[in-house]
């Protein structure tokens, strides 16, 4: 027997651990379904939702090919106990993954234990390097990756088969209860993923390298693939190659373009969490985790909550905190705020942010909110003002009124300037005296003797090779 262990990876095409554990026309899919790694670090419910959508359409492909879906409550321990109890001689599939500590841990223990009886079957299904790895070729062996043949279709099971765990179909039903209410994230599963690469091809991508700054713009200009890539109802190979059997045929290359090399750059954050897994706790450069040594807990749950006093900033939030996603100059506008202007140490701050995104990749995400809250190292501070931003960004107003009713009224200039009276709350800090303040301490940090040395180390491990240019755009 065959098990494929569904992950991170919910589709039909281009799935080499669910194609190959297909191959001999008997094998089960298990998706395990752990409350507690969904409340580790950064993950929610709210991405569950997302997630929900793949499964029921994963699941519907595979009935089609005499298998379904079965789901297994509880830890990974607890599900390699099962197999060994059901299924003692099988084999079992699985596709990489980078992720939290939490998951991390368990995984490695279950690769060990059946690697010792030549009973593992792991697959690296984009871009992250795991053996042989090296920074000075790592763009070069990403480019050989993405343009691998992708994998074929798996086979029907010869037999349907019946397992002791409930269906998806049945776990369904107890699942809907738990799920978040009043929410609406994008719909999930590989159809929807592939129709939303189809239009961005088509026509959405036209004006994205300057609309995917706009918070209203971005809805629409942007790919909206990042909740699909992340949860693996599309091959990120997939993508990238449909790209480029495209790129030259459109109108908007400059676009398209822009496009390419942020599936570069996903691929290059992933990396740095997959290198050093630490950094899910400690910054990138060990002389920056002394720089904010306290935390305010009730300054953190107004900024969270979107109750800052700062209309364009509480606007973002409240979008967030409805949808599941926004464009990444609010993203890093929002984990600015949070770290230079209320001081805030990353580590308290950034659990609470991913567990807002559907498409929370703990790779991305922790790599990101380093670099907006400057403890890379090998990235210039750079500390987002949130006025200038609420009038570059929606100078008339529109997208702040959406999200703050009480604010219809109110002229555009008031809003951006904070000259609200009585129709909005107090901003929680004086932003200009916190920015300066900020800035202070970070440079002072910066300019000590062994800062450069040990963020040459940093970067060694961790600094893309790309184009400068390039580089510097993902900042």
């Amino acid at each position: 027997m065959n098990i494929f262990l569904a992950h991170k990876d919910l589709r039909i095409r281009d799935n080499p651990a669910l194609y190959n554990a297909s191959l001999n026309g008997q094998y089960i899919v298990i998706y395990l379904f752990d409350q507690n790694y969904w409340s580790s670090n950064g993950y929610s419910l709210r991405q569950f939702t997302f997630v929900n959508d793949c499964l029921r359409e994963l699941n519907h492909n595979l009935e089609k090919l005499k298998s379904k879906i079965h789901i297994y409550t509880g830890g990974i321990s607890d599900l390699m106990a099962w197999i060994e109890s059901h299924y003692p001689n099988s084999q079992i599939f699985i596709n990489q993954s980078s992720d939290v500590m939490y998951f991390r841990k368990s995984m490695f223990h279950l690769k060990r234990y059946f690697h010792e009886q030549n009973r593992i079957n792991c697959y690296e299904n984009f871009g992250i390097q795991t053996r042989d790895y090296n920074r000075e070729s790592w763009s070069k062996c990403w480019a050989k990756i993405m343009n691998s043949s992708l994998t074929e279709l798996p086979q029907r099971n010869k037999h349907e088969l019946k397992l002791p765990l409930p269906t998806y179909r049945e776990f369904s039903e107890d699942i809907k209860k738990i799920l978040p209410s009043n929410f609406s994230p994008q719909k999930g599963g590989e159809k929807e993923a592939h129709k939303l690469l189809r239009s961005f091809l088509d026509g959405r991508a036209e004006g994205y390298s300057k609309k995917m700054s706009s918070p209203i713009e971005a809805i629409e200009s942007c790919s909206r693939l990042s909740p699909h890539i992340t949860h693996g109802s599309i091959s990120l190979k997939f993508v990238y190659q449909k790209l480029l059997s495209e790129i030259d045929k459109t109108n908007h290359k400059r676009d398209l373009y822009s496009f390419k090399k942020r599936l570069h750059w996903h691929c290059h954050f992933i990396q740095k969490l997959q290198t050093e897994p630490e950094l899910e706790f400690k910054s990138m450069h060990s002389m920056c985790d002394d720089l904010r040594p306290g935390s305010n807990p009730e300054l953190i749950q107004k900024w969270i909550n979107g109750e800052t006093g700062f209309p364009f900033l509480d606007a973002c939030i409240i979008y967030l905190r409805n949808h599941g996603w926004i464009n990444f100059r609010m993203r890093a506008m929002i984990m600015s705020f949070a770290s230079y202007n209320l001081w805030q140490p990353w580590q308290k701050t950034s659990p609470l942010l991913a567990e807002l995104f559907v498409d929370y990749e703990p790779g991305i995400h922790i790599s990101q909110v380093q670099m907006q809250s400057g403890v890379t190292g090998i990235n210039l501070p750079r500390i987002y003002s949130v006025t200038k931003q609420s009038i570059d960004q929606d100078p008339d107003a529109i997208f702040i009124k959406s999200q703050i009713p009480e604010l219809e009224d109110i002229n555009p200039s008031s809003i951006h300037n904070l000259e609200l009276l009585n129709s909005y709350r107090d901003p929680i800090v004086d932003i200009k005296e916190t920015a300066k303040k900020a800035r202070e301490s970070i440079w002072s940090v910066r300019s000590n003797k062994d800062f450069k040395k040990i963020a040459k180390e940093v970067y060694l491990k961790h600094g893309s090779r790309f184009k400068k240019r390039a580089y510097r755009e993902s900042t």
